[in-house]
């Protein structure tokens, strides 16, 4: 059963405004666990990069509106060419090693999730706060 999940981005020194937009992601099935959610999100991001990078334009361009939102987030990219897919299994890993290692840390709702079988607390509006801790890792 699908389920849409609400998610918040935040870098550390990044945006100057607290209000961060909250974005939807749509997933197979609710995660029960920390991990199950990190993989779950992974995958689907993998999948959304593989199906991406290969849809380049002969003459690329942006809105200002994408590069308003873009220059929000740290960086304004016209996008991905060509280039290898990303092997789930491998984004996989590095998510979770990079949760165990501290680079980020998630909340749901004002509850912070410390380990990786957490349950979490699910309620109707739970939004999902990821937050980057070191300004070395790239998103």
């Amino acid at each position: 059963m699908a389920v849409t999940i609400y998610v918040r981005m935040k870098k550390l020194g990044k945006q100057k405004n607290t209000d961060l937009r909250t974005v939807p992601f749509e997933l197979d099935q609710k995660p029960g666990t920390l991990r199950e959610l990190l993989i779950s999100l992974t995958a689907l991001g993998v999948r959304q990069y593989n199906a991406r990078k290969d849809e380049g334009q002969l003459l690329a361009y942006l809105t200002k509106e994408e590069i308003a939102d873009q220059a929000a987030r740290g960086k304004i990219s016209l996008g991905l060419q060509n280039g290898q897919d990303a092997t789930e299994e491998t984004a996989v890993e590095n998510t979770l090693q990079c949760f165990e290692d501290g680079i980020f840390r998630v909340f749901a709702g004002e509850e912070e999730l410390t380990s990786l079988e957490q349950t979490i607390p699910w309620t109707d509006d739970l939004v999902f706060t990821f937050i980057r801790l070191t300004m070395l890792s790239g998103w």
